[in-house]
């Protein structure tokens, strides 16, 4: 009976992933529970190590182990795409049509859900656009709603100063997320990104 318990509190753990539902869940349980023991802890090890490891880059705001991430290392900051979520950098990155930085804003500007714009990383994109004199800020959020309007209040900030805003050609259909984009269209998208 306690192993059942064990088993199912597994398999309630893999659940709260996003994308997996219940028979998912339980093929994972099942298949650490069928490996061997040094598998289970390699796996079990791999999770705390990314935990405590991974952290957020001090300039853009997405994922690495350093203090300032590779891209920001190594890019002219002189044009900044700014995207939701860390997980926008990697689609954007497979595209290879993107040559400066990002900036990840953790969010968009969503009243329903409480969040306003001190409640995402826009006063930190300010400081760096002042730091760097970035010359242009690519808008590369959802086309949603929500995507829409934190690229409009985002551009209203900057137009007086001087920086050139624009935001991904509509390759990228309205409602759709940039993770499940292809990279053709993502390419094609930033290529003939326009002005807002």
């Amino acid at each position: 009976m306690n192993q059942i318990e064990v088993l199912e509190k597994l398999i309630n753990f893999f659940r709260t992933l996003p994308g997996v539902g219940a028979k998912t869940a339980q093929r994972y349980a099942y298949k650490i529970i069928n490996s061997d023991s040094s598998y289970a802890k390699d796996f079990a090890n791999s999770i705390l190590e990314a935990k405590q490891k991974i952290g957020y880059c001090k300039e853009c705001g997405d994922f690495t182990d350093k203090e300032i991430c590779e891209i920001c290392a190594k890019r002219s900051q002189k044009i900044i795409c700014v995207v939701k979520e860390p997980k926008d950098v990697v689609a954007l990155e497979k595209s290879k049509s993107f040559s400066g930085v990002y900036h990840v804003l953790h969010g968009t500007i969503n009243p329903l859900e409480n969040r306003g714009p001190n409640d995402i990383r826009i006063k930190e994109l300010l400081e760096r656009i002042s730091k760097y004199n970035t010359e242009e800020v690519i808008m590369a959020t959802n086309p949603d709603v929500e995507g829409d309007a934190t690229a409009l209040y985002i551009a209203k900030l900057l137009k007086p100063l001087g920086v050139k805003v624009t935001r991904l050609a509509q390759g990228v259909s309205m409602g759709s997320e940039l993770e499940y984009a292809d990279e053709v269209t993502l390419a094609k998208a930033i290529e003939a990104r326009r002005e807002i």
